[in-house]
């Protein structure tokens, strides 16, 4: 590969301490000697470690600085496509009706309500930009309304560590109590608008482990322990039913489940277990008149739903009322007064089918909302009104900005409440998606979706010629199904020619179950071999240039960037990694960091033998050495000082090690933003010029006219 304009101003050895004092780390496992030159990264805070990540950041600086104008541009276009100053369409909970604003100028959403039907009266209920003056970071863990709608419990977060505090707010006085609780996760009121619900985690792992029960105006010191879950693999949570009336205390592991629940107008109650964990056996409930509704996959890998009373809640006594579908995973179910709406995935694209419920509460009638593109997503949106005869849903595509939208149960019909303007000459009949399958080598049909402008200025009509960049997104972890939204973000890429394509990989949760599971544990390569094919069957159709292909991921996604970068290094031009979980072996070994014990049910227990051979055979950071001297795709790694999932030490070690191995003159870049965590920043400026500074690197890697110059 030929040097780019972004070759590299100093020498790797300028950016790492001397041999000596980098402390090589040897662990004996499996009779084998792991050895980790790198180790001494971990230290976070020491002057060396922070002088070494400043130092990173100066260099990559210093690449970049070339393309600031074109940085510019970019923040500039994206900025001209947001409505700066919008607000939600209001949603109905008791007498109130809620609403989001957003003021052009200002980082931060402000959450407001009034009387229904009074929006002259609106009050402002949270502003989070106030409580972001003198922060550097500030989000939102959660938010509850007392059902009296007197009191405002949320929780913030002002480092990026994804660690939460407790505050309550009374909203007929403005005043923020002096209640409080640290390290809390989800939050439930009971019905009596005063005794508060919530989870903490644990100090050392980040798991939530324990539930509380706090009556306003109590100290926490009274705070009574209700729940404590023991086993390292699961996490709890909190929440009621949609008729509000049960308490639900959700545990739960990457693959079982268990559910307990306590009448939420008794909250000095104790919780009644509904039935007992199953390993590999996962269940959701709901409530209506007197029966819960459950969502399984004992006997469906796909789910099912089945119903049983309230005073009978064992697995022997449900009735199967909807039956697994072999075709269409089950993955949600919104349960009200007179008609349900499940969520399944056909074809790997969610379906909203409606039912009536008969006298007996079986659904019956079913119908399916209909939706216009070939790709997309749908979901049920805010509600909150257990006996309404509407039903609020959400709806985008790729070349579609969001909306809401309003179906009538009574009449089938849908109706517009409100689409996301999308300013700035946006013309949606410019761009189009489209939806393929391709087999990969063991023949297994593996979806795509693809998003590209027609023609524009300066820009001639598509053709599957393979003379426009190719940019190919993947995750392909934990049954994830990559969402298929509108981005205005986006759009400065398509606008400059680029195809842009989500590969739907084996791992993640576009087919269900048994999708996730082709693509974890002792097969997670099908994860990267998917990815790869997918970019050569996109080249090979003339969608992309196979010289000026582009790849991103983060998080999972970026372990998938480094295992891809590994084996097939030379049908890249670009890799964008973003917070990226390359480390495999030394995370996964060490059980005092967050997530690892949870994690072996997605990855492997690495004390094992075979797992830890296969693990290691992937990892990006062990394997490194397969690319030693071999010329190198343009890669930026993304990274941040307080991520709680992924810690920014791997991606620094992952760079650090391979800035030893290479020959070449493509750019190595690493950026560690120092005030953010696993998302990166907070505020949506802030955030808009971080994917500006990422568009920037990659234009002008793959060589896109007019990004060069200003």
């Amino acid at each position: 590969m030929q040097p780019t304009m972004l070759e590299r101003t100093v020498t790797a050895e300028s950016l790492q301490p001397p041999v000596a004092e980098r402390e090589p780390k040897a662990i004996p496992i499996h009779d084998t000697e792991l050895h980790d030159d790198y180790a001494w990264l971990r230290d976070k805070g020491s002057p060396r470690v922070t002088a070494y990540l400043e130092a990173e950041n100066a260099h990559t600086a210093s690449v970049m600085a070339p393309t600031k104008p074109l940085q510019q541009r970019l923040y500039d276009e994206m900025l001209s496509h947001i409505k700066e100053d919008d607000v939600s369409y209001p949603y109905r909970d008791g007498a109130w009706e809620y609403i989001t604003r957003t003021e052009k100028g200002k980082q931060y959403a402000r959450f407001s309500r009034y009387p229904a039907g009074k929006p002259e009266e609106e009050a402002i209920i949270l502003d989070v930009n106030q409580l972001a003056e003198g922060q550097p970071f500030m989000a939102i863990g959660g938010l509850a309304m007392s059902p009296d709608g007197k009191l405002l419990a949320y929780s913030t977060d002002n480092t990026g560590f994804r660690q939460y505090t407790l505050a309550i707010k009374n909203l007929e006085t403005g005043a923020t109590l002096a209640d409080t609780a640290h390290r809390v996760g989800s939050i439930v009121w009971a019905n009596d608008s005063k005794t508060l619900l919530y989870s903490t985690e644990d100090e050392q792992t980040k798991r939530q482990d324990r539930v509380f029960r706090h009556v306003v105006g109590s100290p926490q010191s009274d705070d009574a322990e209700i729940f404590h879950e023991e086993d390292e693999r699961f996490n709890v949570g909190l929440g009621r039913t949609r008729d509000r009336k049960y308490l639900l205390l959700d545990a739960s592991s990457h693959t079982t489940s268990e559910a307990w629940f306590l009448d939420a107008a008794q909250p000095e109650g104790f919780f009644t277990l509904f039935a007992e964990r199953v390993d590999d056996e996962e269940y959701a409930v709901d409530h209506r008149e007197g029966f819960f509704y459950i969502q399984t996959n004992r006997g469906a890998d796909r789910f099912k739903l089945v119903r049983t009373p309230v005073n009978a809640t064992s697995r022997d006594n449900w009735q199967e009322i909807l039956p697994e579908q072999p075709d269409a995973p089950l993955e949600d179910f919104d349960l009200f007064a007179g008609f349900m709406v499940t969520t399944y995935r056909e074809r790997g694209l969610p379906v909203l089918r409606v039912f009536d419920l008969d006298a007996a509460g079986l659904p019956i009638q079913p119908r399916d909302i209909s939706f216009p593109d070939p790709a997309y997503e749908a979901d049920g949106d805010v509600n909150r009104d257990f006996n309404t005869t509407v039903y609020r849903y959400a709806y985008q595509s790729p070349v579609r900005p969001g909306s809401i939208f309003e179906y009538n149960v009574a009449t089938g019909e849908s109706t517009l409440l409100k689409q996301q303007e999308v300013p700035g000459g946006f013309d949606a009949s410019n761009y189009r998606a489209e939806r393929l399958w391709f087999s990969a080598h063991d023949g297994t049909e593996v979806p795509v979706t693809l998003m590209y402008r027609i023609s524009g200025e300066g820009l001639p009509a598509f053709e599957r010629n393979g003379s426009r960049p190719l940019y190919v997104y993947g995750y392909g972890s934990y049954g994830y199904a990559l969402p298929l939204g509108f981005s205005v973000a986006r759009l400065s890429l398509l606008d400059r020619g680029l195809v842009v394509a989500y590969a739907h990989i084996r791992g993640g949760g576009e087919l269900g179950d048994p999708w996730h599971d082709a693509g974890k544990m002792m097969v997670k390569r099908n994860t990267f071999t998917d990815f790869i094919e997918t970019v050569e069957h996109l080249t090979s159709e003339g969608y992309g240039d196979p010289k000026r292909v582009a790849i991103e991921g983060g998080s999972a996604g970026g372990l998938l960037m480094g295992a891809v970068l590994n084996m097939k290094p030379e049908i890249f031009r670009v890799v964008l990694s973003h917070v990226p979980f390359v480390d495999v072996i030394n995370t996964m070994l060490d059980a005092s960091l967050p997530l690892t014990v949870a994690e072996y049910e997605e990855w492997g227990n690495p004390y094992e033998p075979e797992a830890f051979a296969y693990m290691r055979s992937y990892s990006p950071y062990d394997n490194l050495e397969s690319l030693a001297g071999k010329p190198l795709p343009a890669i930026l790694v993304k990274t941040s000082l307080n991520d709680s999932q992924v810690m920014y030490w791997e991606p620094a070690k992952y760079v650090a090690k391979l800035r030893t191995l290479k020959t070449d003159a493509a750019p190595l870049l690493l950026e560690i933003n120092m005030d953010a965590g696993h998302g990166g920043a907070s505020g949506r400026y802030d955030y808009l010029k971080e994917i500006a500074f990422d568009h920037a690197f990659l234009l002008t890697e793959l060589r896109v006219a007019e990004t060069i110059s200003d």
